[in-house]
């Protein structure tokens, strides 16, 4: 049999042709003399209202809810945003590399919306932080054999879809089975790297916290010894702070929960997850996703590519959905009741993030010629995001939201005044893998 292959021949090579041309015209790209990252979360819990708090408690439980703060003092430090604080409810991170002046101080002008002064000092680290557990991670000091089982729902809807849930039998005593029960999506991380030739905000010369009508909204500027002159660039209200995300909930541990919550403006998609213990050992999750991993990697920042590919992949929520319901039953126990008490370990919590955008700024623009070599004096990026929590089973938000209190705690378990239990008590995650753990 004859084949034409001389058609096959020319496309084969206009294919090569091709593809040469894409790479020989790629543009090369010089990293900035300076780069500046910005980091804004705004975190809040569902039903209550936003609290004032002393110094040094907005770290101390900064730590009970995954956050990543570094130095004491003051109501936030440098890395909180990466967590799930809700206290102070709004955290902003800065970082400087300046590769002219390395580890040396700058400024960063700010415009009359931020409330904070006209200049934030932004100052090198005294030392390195102490690494921190990374979100969906377990900690290395949990040495001891697992035990238990992990049950996996996934899915809004009011009954258990067909097929869950996916159970990991911890007891069996193979790791890969609880490596498989963490592994799945997970935010990158992709924050500075911060070491001592950084300039950071907040810090020991300044940890002013950004009040309810903070915005920063204007003109910013960077201002230090090697810092390029030009280094100046605006933000909108997409680089805002985002606002608090009013969420809702109503139904018992054993029904169907329903979540509804308000749009957020600028949110570009939402995830929903939630954890609970059932008797000693059980550990259930769930999330809003269409897939059935456990997803507590998600909740940080993500780029806006990954962010459309996941609404594509329906792990993420649109962000014109406004509700979603947890199938019925799940994190009641097989009596029927809760799974534990106000203010113990063990409990029913709900987390949820509304992503934001992530924003470039960087001068001078790239050029429009794909030969010429780009050698940006300054680049900045700006990274929003909002997130709630939420106790399931308690008494609606919205009621209790309404009434101007916090759900009533029996009587006899009231905590101390002035401890961390007085402002809120809240299982975190890592508290109710200590459950599973035997610690």
């Amino acid at each position: 049999m004859n084949f034409p292959l001389l058609p096959l021949r020319n496309a084969l090579l206009a294919l090569g042709c091709c593809a040469g041309a894409m790479l020989a015209t790629a543009q090369t790209t010089k990293p900035p003399k300076a780069q500046l990252w910005m980091d804004l979360s705004t975190g809040s819990m569902a039903g209550m209202p936003e609290m004032d708090l002393p110094a040094g408690m907005g770290n101390r439980l900064g730590g009970i809810m995954g956050g990543r703060g570094g130095a004491t003092g003051g109501n936030t430090s440098y890395g909180m945003a990466r967590g799930m604080n809700i206290m102070p409810p709004r955290v902003l991170d800065i970082a400087l590399y300046n590769s002219l002046k390395p580890g040396v101080e700058a400024e960063q002008a700010i415009p009359p919306g931020m409330r904070m002064g006209e200049r934030l000092p932004l100052v090198p680290p005294q030392a390195q932080a102490a690494r921190q557990t990374e979100p969906g991670e377990v900690p290395d000091d949990y040495k001891e054999t697992p035990k238990g089982r992990i049950l996996i729902y996934w899915g809004c809807g009011t009954d258990v879809k067909r097929g869950q849930p996916r159970i990991i039998d911890l007891a069996r005593g193979n790791p890969a089975d609880f490596g498989a029960a963490f592994a799945g999506r997970y935010a990158p991380d992709r924050g500075a790297r911060v070491s001592p030739a950084h300039a950071l905000y907040p810090n020991e010369k300044s940890r002013v916290s950004l009040s309810r009508d903070t915005s920063l909204v204007g003109e910013h500027q960077v201002l230090g010894d090697g810092v390029p002159a030009s280094m100046k660039f605006t933000l909108g209200a997409a680089q805002d702070l985002m606002p608090m995300i009013e969420l809702q909930n109503s139904g018992g541990l054993k029904d169907s929960i329903a979540l509804n919550w308000r749009s957020v403006p600028h949110a570009r998609a939402y995830y929903l997850h939630a954890m609970g213990q059932i008797g000693n050992n059980d550990l259930v999750m769930w999330s809003s996703a269409e897939t059935p991993d456990t997803g507590m990697g998600l909740f940080d920042y993500l780029p806006n590519p990954m962010i459309e590919r996941w609404l594509r992949d329906k792990v993420l929520l649109r962000p014109d959905v406004t509700q979603c319901a947890i199938p019925k039953g799940i994190f009641a126990a097989p009596d029927g009741s809760a799974p534990g008490r106000r203010g113990e370990d063990a409990g029913a919590m709900l987390r949820m993030i509304a992503y934001g955008g992530e924003s470039h700024f960087a001068h001078p623009p790239r050029p429009a010629d794909p030969k010429a070599v780009w050698t940006p004096e300054w680049a900045v990026r700006v990274r929003v995001k909002s997130h709630a929590m939420a106790m399931l089973g308690e008494e609606s938000a919205g009621r209790a939201a309404a009434s101007g209190r916090n759900p009533p705690i029996p009587a006899g378990q009231e905590p101390a005044p002035g401890s961390a239990e007085s402002v809120i008590p809240l299982p975190g995650p890592m508290n109710i893998l200590r459950g599973i753990f035997g610690r």
